[in-house]
């Protein structure tokens, strides 16, 4: 399977809408390059990386998903070869039980339900997922934000969005801190993916 770069909407009028709704954006907009991801556009693959990696694999910095997929001869993890990464992968890989439950949760759902994601709504893949015990809101939103590049995911419970947005807004850091991020976030709507892939390439452009 070939990878392509995808860019989110890079067009002069959505960077002039985020720019102009947003001082801080408008800075980093100015200061970096565009946000540029590879999308394997695979939805079981990205899945499994949240739970083996416990980070989306487009962001991991430890690379232990792609080292298991390497060590099974493995590009894009289907239902059918998931039993080469599960013999020659997983042992090099450390998860607790409820980890490996989970997979074995994807695995079945998979096996189960043949769905078209790229037609369904976000609010119809939200519902999918959470039906999948294990599978929590901010593994969903990586799924919107990364694997469909959908154009307006805010991923609340992003630890490192969190930590990233508290830095350069003005946040009260004792007092509804999620309601105060959502907030900021309606700004850049209907682009809050584009806001969110700049502010998360912000901090990889200053290390």
């Amino acid at each position: 399977m070939c990878l392509k770069p995808i860019f989110y909407s890079m067009d002069k009028q959505t960077i002039k809408y985020l720019s102009d709704n947003d001082e801080v954006l408008r800075n980093i907009i100015q200061t970096i390059p565009p946000p540029e991801i590879v999308s394997t556009q695979n939805i079981f693959h990205d899945l499994m990386s949240c739970i083996i990696e416990q980070q989306i694999h487009y962001r991991s910095t430890k690379k232990t998903f792609q080292k298991a997929l390497q060590a099974s001869d493995i590009q894009i993890l289907t239902i059918d070869n998931f039993m080469e990464l599960e013999e020659k992968g997983l042992k090099y890989v450390k998860m607790s039980m409820n980890k490996y439950q989970t997979l074995e949760r994807v695995l079945d759902f998979f096996s189960e339900n043949k769905l078209n994601w790229s037609e369904m709504t976000d609010e119809e893949v939200q519902k999918k997922l959470s039906q999948i015990k294990g599978i929590g809101p901010w593994t969903i939103d990586m799924m919107l934000l990364y694997t469909l590049q959908r154009p307006n995911i805010f991923p609340a419970d992003d630890y490192h969005l969190k930590k990233i947005m508290c830095n350069l807004y003005d946040i009260n850091t004792t007092s509804k801190v999620k309601a105060q991020l959502k907030t900021i976030s309606e700004y850049w709507s209907p682009h809050k993916s584009l806001a969110v892939k700049y502010l998360l390439a912000w901090k990889a452009f200053r290390k």
